[in-house]
């Protein structure tokens, strides 16, 4: 969105305010629509969709209440158009008001006008941000082919709980072990709420080095640090209006947990290099595997950070504890992978349903993805056999240990990980339950090779 082509709608009833903003817009390249009702400021929105709203909030109604601004405010929301409210009374509670109910930002008058003009100047980036963006999760949402299965009596309760929880804003912490899908909950959650049709912004908490937190989180200017050539959206700006999910939330370090805590009780931040206090909007959705209440005994975790988190929990269980959902699963990743290989539609045997069913399935349903993965790759006919699942490496069905050296035992394993994850070494490291750096030193101990 260049800015010379960008048309901002100026909404006030005053023809010199207009005036004024229409020539000292128009002269950084801007295009002009005015309205100077709240019915014309509506029919202009709808009909011409500018890129941008400067909002009067008082037209004939009254002067000082700002009800009027709220009130366009409400109906605006549905056009997911950016809008900076404007007033003359410079009321800090009338500001909070608005940015609560949707405003993207506030602004004063008499205004400052570098600082109007860089207020306009970042709204328009957010907002073009936020259409790649969201352009770019429609896409990969095709492409994953992840429908939402629940015909198990587990996973039928938790659809029953988050269709009566997601409407509300109540902050979610998803548990449970790698694989299970609580990435695709949190997304679940969302298309159900009434956020649905603004962004979904994940982060995974484990892979944010702690020097880039505050960049990641909340943005930075140029030239704030050493490495920042140009302004970042941070995700709490991209998520505003929408929800938030913080994947991993329990590899935080303690050290960084008190500036997340911060905007989670205020709403507020600051991008690095600038003074300017942001207020943002989210739905929280928080996941993690780990035990945080284990964590807060070690003093690992803050437990004013947990409650933060916390407002409702749902674990969501192993595949194990599915079994009638493992088909459905099965087959929904056939169709996925069908397309994505350019075969004709392969369905399961019967002895390969029994074998799906019989096995533990460590690694879940990214296991299961993998398993039907290779068995459509590997399938001669119509159907999938037990024999083209290849899962009798890593049967757990007998109850019988072998005894045998530990070192020969864990190269067992080591292997078994690695074959199940086709090689991948972090998911073999989630599998084992140990990091990426300890099993890369196992392999070189045990001369396993592996792609880097």
């Amino acid at each position: 969105m260049n800015s010379n082509k960008a048309t901002i709608l100026v909404a006030d009833d005053d023809d010199d305010i207009r005036l004024a903003l229409e020539l000292l817009l128009m002269a950084e390249g801007y295009q002009i629509i005015e309205a100077d009702n709240a019915k014309d400021v509506m029919i202009k929105a709808t009909h011409q969709q500018p890129d941008l709203i400067l909002l009067d909030m008082n037209f004939s109604r009254d002067t000082t209440s700002g009800q009027e601004g709220l009130d366009i405010l409400s109906q605006l929301k549905l056009h997911n158009i950016p809008v900076i409210l404007m007033t003359a009374w410079g009321s800090i509670e009338l500001a909070v008001k608005g940015l609560q109910q949707g405003a993207n930002d506030f602004i004063e008058k008499p205004w400052n006008k570098l600082k109007l003009l860089n207020i306009i100047k970042q709204q328009l980036s957010f907002s073009r941000i936020k259409d790649e963006h969201q352009g770019y999760r429609q896409l990969l949402a095709q492409e994953d082919n992840k429908p939402w299965v629940c015909e198990s009596a587990s996973m039928l309760a938790i659809e029953q709980l988050i269709k009566q929880i997601a409407p509300t804003d109540a902050n979610v912490l998803i548990l449970g072990e790698n694989g299970t899908g609580k990435s695709l909950l949190a997304e679940r959650i969302h298309q159900l709420s009434s956020r649905q049709s603004s962004p979904f912004i994940a982060v995974n908490m484990a892979a944010i080095p702690e020097s880039l937190f505050e960049s990641e989180l909340f943005g930075h200017q140029k030239g704030a640090f050493t490495d920042a050539k140009q302004n970042r959206v941070g995700r709490f700006q991209l998520a505003n209006q929408g929800s938030l999910f913080f994947d991993e939330i329990g590899s935080l370090p303690l050290s960084l947990q008190p500036k997340l805590l911060r905007v989670l009780e205020a709403g507020q931040y600051e991008v690095l290099g600038s003074s300017q206090t942001q207020t943002t909007n989210v739905r929280l959705i928080s996941a993690t595997n780990a035990d945080l209440n284990q964590l807060v005994a070690e003093k690992e975790f803050r437990q004013d950070l947990l409650y933060r988190l916390n407002t409702l929990v749902i674990t969501i269980p192993p595949l194990r504890e599915r079994l009638e959902d493992i088909q459905a699963l099965a087959e929904n990743f056939i169709v996925q992978f069908c397309a994505k290989y350019h075969k004709a539609r392969l369905s399961l045997s019967q002895d390969a349903i029994d074998k799906l069913k019989r096995h533990r399935w460590p690694g879940n349903i990214r296991e299961l993805s993998h398993t039907i993965e290779r068995a459509v790759l590997l399938a001669v006919s119509n159907k999938i056999s037990a024999q083209q699942l290849l899962l009798d490496i890593a049967d757990t069905v007998s109850n019988a240990l072998e005894l045998q050296p530990l070192e020969q035992a864990e190269r067992q394993l080591i292997e078994k990980a690695m074959t199940v994850t086709f090689g991948q070494v972090i998911e073999a490291a989630k599998l084992l339950d140990i990091s990426r750096n300890a099993l890369y030193r196992r392999l070189e101990k045990f001369g396993i090779k592996y792609e880097s």
